[in-house]
């Protein structure tokens, strides 16, 4: 059985996080991804750290098993070759500042009359329209502006950026979604589409509950640390020797949840009988939990939890994630061999498809331009002497 996207081509313009994280998700779905790199520099994520033996694990660990063409497109010739290549491609993604790609004189408008069947996807900071769509982004800019910064963190704190860049991975989900919903429409209607996807857009989605939460209060949403603001008890406590996270999500659960406290009279206090009240009530009610839970250590805690049927966890620091058995077992620690830095442990494919064979192992990551011969050969007929005329001219 071949995966979702085996026989589809992906011509993928995008540098550093945003747009290479969508790729990566495509190719793991089966696409063959083709990254167009500057030629002698490459993707700017490829100077980013960590390093070892100076091979960059943060370009390695969203560009493995993508195949990499150089190109520069500020050449006529560059130029040329790119719209060779869409007449061969299904999709093409790219990150650049709106405006860029019209003013190289490869936009939409001119790249879809070379191919109508071509979905050509935009990832942006702002858009592609509205007032400021040509100001800069950065994930952090997209955090601020979108409103997850106002409720992340503690109260009376500074404002706190979620710990990974949330504004670049929640744009590649949202733009990785689109292109399979417009794949699906091409097969309907025989005709691609643009995709304007941005990191903006992409937080205020996110949002949850907060939008109705301020319609419903009259008053923007604060930080609350790390509990729930409309569910309790729903949040970190810390045992005699560690943080663990409990989460009674309806009223049933709460009888439980006091029976495993060895409290009943908790349960019987009207003043915590429904979740609203719960809420409501969260400073008195942690003021019980709190020096009760301080009591034994958390994974005593977790044990009781469990037993008694209530969701738990423990704060896993990043070495634990990686060893976890159930992410293990999940397959989503897997392994890069590369040439340079050595066997490296990534994250693994979270899209469980039973067209998509699981692999412990993935592709290697390709050094810039070592597939123009593959790529330019196949697609575009150039022989080695052509080839190495291009790359004599600084074309490739």
């Amino acid at each position: 059985m071949s995966k979702p996207l085996e026989f589809i081509k992906v011509l993928d313009l995008t540098r550093v996080l945003a747009g290479p994280f969508c790729t990566m998700i495509l190719s793991d779905l089966g696409a063959e991804i083709i990254k167009v790199e500057i030629p002698g520099s490459g993707d700017d994520a490829r100077a980013f750290g960590p390093f070892i033996n100076n091979r960059s694990l943060y370009f390695l660990s969203i560009n493995r098993a993508k195949k990499s063409v150089s190109l520069n497109l500020k050449t006529d010739q560059g130029k040329e070759m790119l719209k060779e290549l869409v007449k061969h491609c299904d999709i093409l993604v790219e990150n650049y500042r709106p405006g860029t790609m019209e003013k190289l004189g490869l936009g939409y408008e001119i790249l879809k009359e070379i191919n109508p069947r071509l979905i050509y996807t935009a990832s942006t900071g702002f858009g592609h329209t509205g007032p400021d769509s040509s100001k800069p982004a950065y994930d952090i800019l997209a955090q601020a502006r979108g409103g997850i910064m106002s409720i992340t963190g503690w109260e009376d704190m500074a404002p706190t950026r979620v710990g990974m860049s949330l504004g670049d991975i929640t744009a590649s989900l949202f733009t990785a979604i689109g292109i399979n919903a417009a794949l699906y429409h091409r097969e309907q209607t025989g005709l691609g589409q643009k995709i304007d996807v941005s990191m903006l857009d992409s937080q205020v989605a996110i949002l949850e509950n907060a939008l109705v939460r301020f319609q419903a209060d009259g008053v923007s949403p604060k930080p609350l640390g790390n509990r729930h603001p409309t569910i309790a008890p729903f949040q970190a406590y810390k045992g005699s020797d560690a943080y663990f996270v409990i989460a009674v999500g309806n009223d049933s659960l709460w009888k439980n949840f006091c029976l495993a406290l060895e409290n009943p009279e908790l349960f019987d206090d009207l003043s915590f009988s429904t979740n609203r009240l719960r809420t409501e009530n969260i400073g008195p009610l942690n003021s019980i939990l709190e020096p009760a839970f301080a009591a034994k250590t958390a994974a005593e805690w977790l044990k009781i939890m469990e037993k008694a049927g209530i969701p738990c966890a423990p704060i896993n620091d990043v070495e634990a994630v990686m060893n976890d058995p159930q992410v293990l077992f999940r397959n989503m620690i897997v392994e890069v061999e590369d040439c340079q830095a050595g066997s490296i442990k990534i994250a693994g494919n979270p899209i469980k498809m039973s067209s998509v064979p699981e692999s412990p192992m993935r592709e290697k990551v390709p050094e810039i331009g070592e597939h123009n011969a593959e790529i330019y050969g196949s697609l575009l007929g150039l022989g080695e002497a052509e080839l190495a005329e291009l790359t004599a001219k600084g074309v490739i």
